[in-house]
């Protein structure tokens, strides 16, 4: 069998899951061409897992469209990975009968005009599709309402951590990096996400205001960029909140490891990586109950509405004020992320979904 696998290359949930998707595939036997942006290659390194890399740039123009049809010409069957990406794959395959999977990973957010456009999109891909594949049970939902013929939960798992080379004793590290941050004899409480309207940052630094009381102040360290850092920089300098920006960071699971609390103020997540991090490392997780975030991580995590910053500031509180109350959630978070799939078992169902539709029907 030869698969095309389609990344636009801006979600790293996507990256992530394409590369472990794509070892997968290969060791099973099935030739794969991974058709993204170069960047994405260099990140992800498809070629280095055994599959053909094309260069297919983020846009939807129509040397980026033709370039993708060619990579897909004599492909038993394409794969899409997130909505713009799938978008471009539809106008590729065009005229031809090539199943096409498209797996949505999240909702595309925007205001405004750009707002009906991405509504335009979503059902352009969800009836061309052949089947569409949700990470959340609400995605699922929105495809079926959106006109997918065919649409099904899929299971995606959360790829090795991702962590920098470190000491071989995690108790030694966890001091080092808290000194690092600056959170020597106070809490650490740990964001990650871009730093964009959706992940709820506003909220989290209107909570930040209530943490200020406590003695010791928490430190909060947002890790990620965006649009919104210059903005969110100018409040925690006006309103002196006890808040660090720290940019991209490849060290995630070490910051983790050295926090009191994670926070995921988000108005929308669907398997959020941070979430998966947190409860596998037995970090208390304080989280908005919205999209796919309470299906996920069930009854080890504390969940808030979204946009409501006394009840995160206080939920937060709480935790701190409950030594027992951490460790319980760090228990629940082990037992919870044991019931997610294994990367083996995420590459055999999505080979399932290939041989039933690559596999002949009887007359």
């Amino acid at each position: 069998m030869r698969t095309v696998q389609v990344l636009g290359g801006g979600n790293a949930a996507g990256g992530a899951h394409v590369r472990s998707l794509t070892a997968g595939l290969v060791a099973r036997g099935v030739r794969v061409t991974v058709c993204a942006p170069l960047e994405a290659d260099h990140t992800y390194d498809f070629t280095g897992v055994g599959a053909d890399h094309v260069h297919v740039p983020r846009s939807s123009d129509p040397g980026s469209v033709a370039a993708l049809r060619a990579a897909c010409t004599g492909a038993d069957l394409v794969h899409a990975h997130g909505l713009h990406a799938s978008f471009r794959t539809v106008l590729a395959l065009s005229g031809r009968r090539t199943p096409l999977v498209v797996t949505w990973y999240d909702r595309a957010y925007a205001d405004g005009p750009r707002a009906h456009f991405l509504r335009v999109l979503e059902r352009r891909v969800a009836k061309a599709a052949t089947v569409v594949l949700g990470t959340t049970s609400a995605l699922v939902d929105r495809a079926r309402r959106t006109g997918a013929r065919d649409a099904r939960l899929a299971a995606v798992s959360l790829p090795g951590p991702r962590t920098s080379p470190a000491p071989d004793d995690p108790d030694r590290l966890r001091p080092k990096v808290r000194a690092e941050l600056g959170a020597v004899g106070r809490p650490l409480l740990i964001a990650v996400g871009s730093l964009e309207r959706r992940r709820g940052y506003d909220v989290l630094l209107d909570a930040a205001h209530a943490w200020r009381r406590l003695d010791p102040v928490p430190l909060v360290v947002l890790a990620g960029e965006g649009p919104l850092r210059g903005e969110l920089q100018r409040r925690i300098e006006d309103e002196e909140l006890p808040v660090r920006l720290i940019g991209r960071r490849d060290d995630i699971t070490d910051l983790l490891a050295a926090a009191d609390v994670a926070l995921l103020p988000s108005r929308w997540e669907s398997r959020s990586p941070l979430a998966q991090e947190a409860l596998h490392a037995r970090v208390p997780l304080v989280a908005t109950a919205v999209g796919g975030i309470p299906e996920l991580v069930g009854d080890a995590a504390e969940l808030v509405p979204y946009g409501n910053a006394r009840a995160f500031a206080d939920a937060v509180v709480r935790l701190l004020d409950d030594p027992g109350r951490r460790d319980l959630l760090g228990e629940r978070g082990v037992r919870q992320a044991a019931t997610w799939p294994t990367e083996d078992e995420t590459v055999a169902q999505v080979l399932s979904v290939y041989d039933e539709l690559t596999q002949p029907r009887p007359l």
